[in-house]
This record gives C-alpha cells, structure tokens and sequence, in this order.
C-alpha cells in the first residue's frame, strides 16, 4: 500500500486540478451568458439611437454621408441605388477608427427589402441578407457568424440592422476566462507545495508515535506517554491496552516456566534416586518411584490445564444447566471414590442454570472434587450442592477432610502452595486452576473450614435468574 502521504498529496492535487478546471469551465460559460446578453443589449441600444436620427425627408446625399462615415480603412461601406452597389469616399482620417470595428457593422434597407446602405464586413460576399423580422438572430455570412439585431423604423420607413460577429463576442470571452485563469494556474504550484507541506506537517506524529514504538528493544514495555492529535489518542490507547497485555502474557508464561522446571525438579530428582535404589535391590524404593512417576504425571496434566488457560481466550458462554454436567464428572470420579471407601453425594437443585463456558465449568468442577476425593480420609464424606445464595447460582463442595490452616486459607489459591505435612501426593495447582477459571468465569470463589474438620468450597456466579 502507497503512504499516506503520496496518498493524500495525488488525491488533493487531482481534486485541485479538476476544481480548477470546473471553475475554468464555470467561467467560461458563466462570462459567455453575460456577455452575450449585455452585447445584445447594446445593439439594441445603438439600433434605437441611430434610428432616432433619420427622418422621413433623408435623401440620397443624407445616406451618402451616412456611408462615408460608416466606412473604414480596408473595408469601405457602400451605398446602393437600384440595387447597385455604390463606393463612397471616406472623409475621416484613418487613426480614428479601431480595428475590431470592422467586426461591428451597421446596415440600412429599404422598406421592400432592398439594400440601402450597408457597412464594409456586410458587402465582401454581396449585400448581407435583409431582415424579415424585428429582434435577434443568428446569421450566416461569408464564413462567419452573425449576433444580429433589427428593427423597422415608421418615421423612415426602412429596416435597420446591427451586427457582432461572433468572433469578437468570442474572444472577449476567452480573453476574461484566460485572465482569470491564469492566476489560479500560477499559483497552483505555490498551492501543492503549501498541500505537500500541511500534509508532512499533519501526520509527522503518526511519524513520531511510530519512531517511538520501533526504537524500543523486546524488553521495554513502558507504556507510550508522548503527546499526540485528539485522532490519534485511540491508536495510542490501543497500543497501550496491546502492550498491557503483551506484557501479562509474558508474566504468564515466564511464571508458568519457572513454576515447572521448579516444581518438576524435585520429583525428577526423587524418581532418579529411587531408582537408583531399586536398580541396587531396594524393592520399597521401586514403589516410591511409581508413586514419584504418579506425582509427576498429574503435575504435568496440571500445568498443561494452566497452560491452556493462560493462552486460550475465554470462549463466548452459553447458558447451560449445571445438575447434568456435576452428575456426568461424580460419575466419572465414583469408582475412585468406592476404592476409598468414601461416601459421594449431590443436594440440592435438580436443575441450575448458569451463563458459563461449558467446558471450563467442567474443568474447575473435576478438579475441585478430585481435589476432595484426594484429601478426604478413607471412609470420609464428599457433599456436592447446588443452590442459590441470594439469588445467584451456587456450587459447593464440602469435604471431611482435614482442611486447611485459616493462615492458608487466602493464599492456598497461588501456584503450587500446599499446606505443610501432607501425606497426600499433590501440586499444588488444582485450586489455583479452580481460581484461575472462577476469574474467567467472573465467580467468587471462597474457601472455608468446618467443624469439626474438613473443607467447604464454594463457587458463585454473579448472575441473576432474570440474565438467563
């Protein structure tokens, strides 16, 4: 794609260019339409006041002296008699005639039609053709076009004809529109230079915001403060929001692989020393080392799920009913449950409906009872309900095991944070998905221990029956 500039540069010199040449043309035909009219104004004009000074008693020597003053050098009028073209002498001097008279002419003829006297221009090709009616027309006459105005006058019973050629009419024409013209097209170039000037001037800080985000290394984040046009305030906005979460995503993933080559460190280097022991005869170390490679795989699951979350945008919810999802995952989970001994039950609502993503709600409720199987002794209970607490869905998930230090209880949710002396093989990363997924999912999660012992865990969405 061409640059902004030689976009907006082309595009207005080609709008000035045509503006200029509409109002050339606009002109042209605006100053053709007046002119004509006030040409033909003074035709008729002039017409009017020559007809005013002949009288019925004009003789042929009256006529004669008209001729004689009517002629001019090059292009003498003429006198006719009997329809014979007489020559007149022309007693003015010559320095008092204009050479575009001889595109104005004046001509008389008799009231039957016949030519009486007719100016120079009228006579080149025979007498100019008689008039057959009063008013304006358009002639044709010896390769040229006539403007011409006629009149018959009573008080000397002959028609009187003026005439313009339409050449003179043109050129005054050309000669106003050219000298209007000309200093537009000079200043045309004065124009472009200002335009590619105002336009370098107007996107310099696309320039400067630019220049700003391209000196920056990989490692600079800083948001971009430079001052910039009210236009421009939303592309910075968005780069900001773009850096923001460029810079979270990097937190993210820096956090996740720190978290797991710490976090898979230690079973690593456990299951390498059991097996060294096994490998010398140690049988008691071979099952540690199953245990190890236990440990290790569900760390590798969890992180995976944390993985997924932190990359994966939240898809567009739906709504959904809960009760058939909680019974498909306990069902899933029973035999872990029965190989346990333990009890596992769901109260509460037979039908809960909330706006969620189906299969992240699935993901935080399997690892919130896996999380319970997993710390509740042999013969010990799982309770799942469902409900609503002050009018919004409710899931919760209560557990007789031995719950939680109330210090832990706020910060159990962090990455692999587990309470002290645990018998239990764990991450430390279910409650932090559970967390991590309420978020998404705009839930409160809280944490609670029950007496006499055991854990309570309760999620709730903050939407009400009338959003769904």
């Amino acid at each position: 794609m061409t640059s902004i500039r030689r976009y907006l540069l082309r595009t207005l010199a080609l709008v000035v260019v045509i503006a200029v040449g509409l109002a050339a043309i606009a002109a042209y035909l605006i100053t053709d339409h007046e002119l004509e009219e006030i040409l033909d104004t003074q035709l008729s004009l002039h017409s009017r006041i020559v007809a005013s000074q002949l009288t019925a008693d004009a003789s042929e020597a009256d006529y004669a002296r008209l001729a004689a003053r009517m002629s001019i050098p090059g292009h003498p009028a003429r006198q006719y008699r009997n329809g014979i073209a007489v020559d007149v002498a022309q007693d003015i001097p010559a320095a008092l005639y204009h050479e575009e008279e001889r595109k104005l002419v004046l001509g008389f003829w008799h009231a039957q039609g016949s030519p009486n006297v007719l100016g120079g221009m009228w006579n080149e090709a025979g007498p100019f053709p008689a008039p057959r009616e009063e008013g304006f027309r358009w002639e044709n006459y010896n390769g040229h076009r006539w403007r011409v105005f006629s009149m018959f006058d009573p008080a000397s019973d002959s028609w009187i004809s003026m005439g313009l050629r339409s050449t003179f009419h043109e050129e005054v024409v050309e000669r106003i529109t050219w000298n209007n013209l000309w200093p537009m097209l000079l200043l045309l170039p004065l124009l472009l230079w200002l335009m590619n000037r105002i336009i370098r001037r107007g996107i310099a800080p696309i320039q400067e915001l630019s220049n700003q985000v391209q000196g920056r290394s990989a490692e600079d984040l800083r948001r971009i403060d430079h001052p910039v046009p009210r236009e421009l305030v939303g592309l910075r906005q968005s780069l900001n929001d773009f850096i923001v979460r460029l810079e979270e995503t990097l937190k993210r993933e820096r956090r996740f692989t720190a978290d797991a080559a710490h976090e898979l460190r230690t079973p690593l280097a456990a299951l390498r020393i059991h097996l060294d022991n096994a490998k010398a005869g140690g049988e008691q170390s071979l099952q540690k080392a199953y245990i190890g490679v236990e440990r290790l795989q569900r760390v590798v699951e969890q992180l995976l799920v944390l993985a997924r979350l932190d990359q994966v945008a939240t898809k567009s919810p739906k709504a959904i009913d809960l009760y058939p999802i909680i019974a498909e995952l306990m069902a899933e989970l029973w035999p872990l449950a029965e190989s346990q001994g333990q009890h596992l039950a769901l109260n509460g609502l037979s039908r809960l409906k909330v706006y969620v993503d189906e299969v992240e709600v699935g993901i935080l409720f399997r690892n919130l009872l896996d999380n319970a199987l997993r710390y509740t002794p042999q013969g010990g209970r799982v309770e799942v309900e469902l409900t609503r607490w002050q009018g919004l869905p409710q899931l919760i998930v209560r557990d007789t095991g031995p719950g939680l230090p109330d210090a832990l209880l706020g910060k159990v949710t962090e990455r692999f944070r587990r309470a002290s002396g645990q018998e239990t093989t764990g991450s430390g990363l279910g409650l932090s998905i559970v967390a991590e997924l309420a978020q998404r999912q705009q839930a409160r999660l809280k944490l609670a221990n029950r007496e006499p012992h055991g854990l309570e865990v309760s999620v709730t969405w903050n939407q009400n029956k009338q959003d769904l």
